[in-house]
């Protein structure tokens, strides 16, 4: 089984599934029991500065206005903090200068520093025993390196055509058409 955590699943514009239109995911785990990652690149209708409101914590107004993410369809409400700060003692090291902290209290303190790059997704995806093999092998999804530069620093908006050109394909040039689900 090739290993696809971590790395970059890109969902072909055929995936007819709403929750992964263009979508970029970042795969945090896959294993033979299943695989889980994290949209990067769909933005909720909350800001950081909702969020903050919500939990009761200040966030600086460079980012107060920007959307958080949904990283996916399962568990909507649960959230997941990737940024590069090593400042926080719960976090798991996802690729070289990228962390996923899942703690409530390391949200206040990664979202109220302006110096730390966050991406806070609400949600994971997630897929049963050989489910993303088998999308993979019907023309789903692409799979390339993740880039923690690509998480943290481009704008949602151009993360899926970024993330295909930087793979050597003309975006333009993908079908469009057909029935996957």
């Amino acid at each position: 089984m090739k290993a696809l955590a971590p790395g970059f699943l890109i969902a072909m514009p055929q995936l007819q599934d709403s929750n992964f239109h263009k979508s970029v995911v970042l795969m945090v785990e896959h294993g033979p029991h299943g695989s889980m990652g994290l949209v990067i690149n769909r933005e909720a209708d909350v800001t950081y500065a909702d969020l903050a409101n919500d939990q009761d914590f200040d966030v600086p107004p460079t980012r107060a206005g920007k959307h958080i993410s949904v990283g996916g369809p399962v568990e909507p409400y649960r959230g997941f903090v990737l940024h590069d700060s090593t400042r926080v003692t719960e976090r798991a090291e996802v690729l070289p200068g990228l962390f996923l902290s899942v703690t409530s209290d390391s949200l206040a303190p990664l979202l109220a520093d302006p110096e730390v790059n966050v991406r806070f997704c609400l949600g994971y995806s997630g897929w049963g025993a050989g489910q993303i093999e088998a999308e993979l092998a019907i023309g789903s999804w692409l799979f390339t390196e993740a880039s923690a530069k690509t998480v943290l620093h481009v704008e949602p908006g151009q993360i899926w055509e970024q993330t295909i050109k930087s793979m050597g394909v003309d975006p333009a040039m993908l079908v469009t058409t057909g029935g996957m689900n």
